[in-house]
C-alpha cells in the first residue's frame, strides 16, 4: 500500500495513470544510450486526508537535479518577464532595499534575482543544478548549490542570512519531502518576512485536462487545500493568492510566520471558494479525470494518423518536460514526429526520452517547411506562434493538444 508522502495516510483514491516513462527532462545525448534509457511507473493518487496530489513513485531527486540539468529559465522570453514584474511587485509591495535580504530557492540560471540584484538589493540563489548556478553566477547572482530544506534554514540562519523575502517558483512540487521543504522556510524567514510559492494549480489541471503537467520531477500536484495544510503543520500562514496565467493557470500563494502582522487578503478567500466549488476537498472532486485523459490521446492519435495517411509532414516544437509525457503516453516515436525544435542550445543535438525523436535549432523547420508544427508547450503557443510565423507563408498550421485537439 503506498502512502501519502506528507500524512503518511495509505492512499486508495487513483487521479490518474500514464504507465511506463521514462524521465521528462533526461534527453538522450545521442541513439546508444537508448539501451541504457529507464522507466518508472507514473501514477497520481490523492490523499483523502490532506488532499496532496503525489506521484507513486520516488525517483531520486539528485537523478533529476544534477550538474547536466537542461532547463534553462532565461530561454523563455515570456517567463523572463514574469519574473521582472515580480521583481517589481515585491518591491513595492514589502518596502525591499538595500538593507534586504531576497532568497531563492531554485534560482536556476538567476532568470529571477538578476533583476533583485540590479536594483541593489542583496540576494542569494539556492540551486540544486551546478551548471544552472553556474549560469546565474555569470549574471551577478550569488549562488549556493544546495537541496533546500530544514537543515539550509539552519545554516543560513546561523551565517546571518535570515530573508525579508523568499520565492520558491514552480518548486514546491519538485520536492519528494515536502514537510522537511517547507519547514526551511519558517526557519529562514526573519519574524515579519513573507514567502511567495508559485505552482501550477490542481483545480486547472483537472478542469483544462493538463495531464502533461505530470511527470517524475512533480512529486506533487497542488491545491491551495493541500499547501495549507502543509504550512499550518510548520507554523506559517497563508495571508494572500493572486491567480497567475504561467503554465496553465497557477497561483502565487503569500505565506508569513504564524505571528507576522500580513492581513489576509480577498485573494485567499476567492481561491478557497473556487476549490470548494470544485468539491477539491473530497473524493468527487477527482473522479472521471482519466476518461478526460484517454479522450485527448485518442483525437491526437486519430488527427495523427489521418495526416499521415495524406502524406503530411509533422514537426514538434519545444522540447519541453510536458511534452515528452504527452508523446510518450500517446506511445509515439520517431517515425511520428520528425523532430523537436528547441531554442535551448543545451538541448539541440539530443534526443527525446523514450520517443528518441532528434532536438534541433528551430531553423531546421524554415528549412524542411513542415506541413504541421505541434507545439508542444502548449502554455507558450502564442509565443511560439509568433516566433515562426513564416510558417504560415507555406501554408503550414500549428496544432495544440491540450485542452482540446486545435489546429490553426
Amino acid at each position: 500500500m503506498t502512502t501519502c508522502r506528507f500524512c503518511s495516510t495509505p492512499l486508495s483514491l487513483s487521479l490518474v495513470n500514464l504507465g511506463m516513462t521514462p524521465l521528462a527532462n533526461s534527453n538522450l545525448r545521442s541513439r546508444d544510450d537508448i539501451s541504457t534509457e529507464k522507466a518508472f511507473p507514473l501514477h497520481v493518487m490523492v490523499c483523502e486526508k490532506c488532499y496532496l496530489a503525489q506521484t507513486t513513485e520516488t525517483v531520486p531527486a539528485d537523478a533529476i537535479f544534477h550538474d547536466d540539468y537542461a532547463y534553462f529559465s532565461s530561454f523563455s522570453s515570456s517567463w523572463v518577464e514574469h519574473a521582472r514584474q515580480y521583481c517589481e511587485i515585491m518591491r513595492h509591495r514589502f518596502d525591499l532595499d538595500e538593507s534586504s535580504l531576497v532568497i531563492e530557492v531554485a534560482s536556476n540560471d538567476g532568470y529571477l534575482l538578476q533583476h533583485f540584484a540590479k536594483a541593489g538589493i542583496p540576494v542569494l540563489g539556492v540551486e540544486p543544478a551546478g551548471n544552472c548556478a553556474a549560469e546565474a553566477e555569470l549574471r551577478g547572482v550569488p549562488s549556493m548549490v544546495a537541496f533546500f530544506g530544514s537543515a539550509l534554514g539552519e545554516r543560513l540562519v546561523s551565517e546571518g542570512r535570515q530573508a525579508d523575502l523568499m520565492a520558491a517558483n514552480n518548486v514546491l512540487a519538485h520536492v519528494p519531502d515536502i514537510s522537511d521543504f517547507v519547514k526551511g522556510f519558517s526557519i529562514a524567514l526573519k519574524p515579519e518576512g513573507v514567502v511567495t510559492f508559485e505552482f501550477p494549480h490542481l483545480l486547472n489541471l483537472i478542469n483544462l485536462v493538463q495531464f502533461d503537467t505530470i511527470y517524475h520531477e512533480h512529486y506533487s500536484y497542488l491545491s491551495l487545500i493541500a499547501v495549507e495544510t502543509i504550512l499550518r503543520s510548520h507554523r506559517l500562514r497563508v495571508f494572500d493568492v493572486q491567480q497567475l496565467p504561467t503554465h496553465g493557470g497557477s497561483l502565487r500563494v503569500f505565506a508569513c510566520r504564524e505571528e507576522a502582522s500580513h492581513a489576509e487578503q480577498p485573494g485567499l478567500f476567492a481561491v478557497r471558494a473556487a476549490e470548494k466549488h470544485a468539491r477539491l476537498d473530497e473524493r468527487a472532486g477527482y473522479e472521471g479525470f482519466t476518461a478526460k485523459v484517454e479522450k485527448v490521446r485518442e483525437d491526437f492519435l486519430a488527427f495523427l494518423g489521418e495526416a499521415k495517411r495524406a502524406g503530411k509532414t509533422i514537426a514538434g516544437y519545444g522540447a519541453a518536460a510536458k511534452g515528452n509525457t504527452f508523446l510518450n503516453y500517446c506511445g509515439l516515436g520517431a517515425d511520428d514526429i520528425a523532430y523537436v525544435a528547441d531554442r535551448n542550445v543545451h538541448k539541440q543535438g539530443r534526443f527525446l526520452p523514450g520517443v528518441h525523436a532528434p532536438i534541433v535549432d528551430p531553423e531546421k523547420i524554415m528549412e524542411t517547411k513542415p506541413d504541421y508544427v505541434v507545439i508542444l508547450p502548449w502554455n507558450l503557443a502564442r509565443e511560439v506562434e509568433q516566433q515562426l510565423a513564416p510558417v504560415r507563408d507555406w501554408g503550414g498550421r500549428f496544432v495544440t493538444a491540450i485542452p482540446e485537439l486545435k489546429i490553426f
